[in-house]
């Protein structure tokens, strides 16, 4: 049923705390799981309109090591991993690899914020249940 599934992940446990669920779905479905890590982009700056998005390295290569981690550990499962690191804004990254062919089902967690927490930080979550043209499974692990 779900020949790829993207699962964007932020470093954090609770945004880990998916990839139980993932794990049997893609067992149950053979599909290939979709590792994302985003790295904020620095400050954009550029001249005259053009705006260049910039990224620590070291920020980047630690993103890939953490990736590359937790694929070899779910490889170790006899499951099919990919990863990708990607620079720039987390909601506009991840919905730019929702658009791309092959991928199903997006697959994530949620920190649960409501209320004041949600409105400073914003929420990645309801930009992509407001913008993402596949299916959704999003998971909020117990406090």
């Amino acid at each position: 049923m779900y020949e790829k599934i993207l699962v964007p992940l932020d470093g954090s446990e609770v945004a880990e705390s998916i990839i139980t669920f993932v794990v049997k779905s893609a067992t149950a479905h053979k599909s290939t799981i979709v590792l994302l890590g985003v790295v904020q982009s620095l400050i954009p700056f550029g001249k005259f309109g053009e705006i260049d998005i910039k990224c620590a390295p070291e920020e980047i290569q630690e993103a890939e090591e953490y990736l590359k981690g937790i694929e070899e550990g779910l490889k170790k499962k006899g499951l099919d991993v990919e990863s990708h690191v990607r620079c720039g804004k987390v909601a506009e990254e991840i919905l730019d690899l929702c658009n791309e062919p092959g991928i199903d089902l997006v697959a994530m967690s949620t920190h649960g914020r409501t209320g004041l927490g949600k409105w400073l930080l914003g929420s990645v979550v309801g930009r992509i249940v407001h913008h993402c043209p596949i299916p959704i499974l999003l998971y909020r692990p117990e406090e």
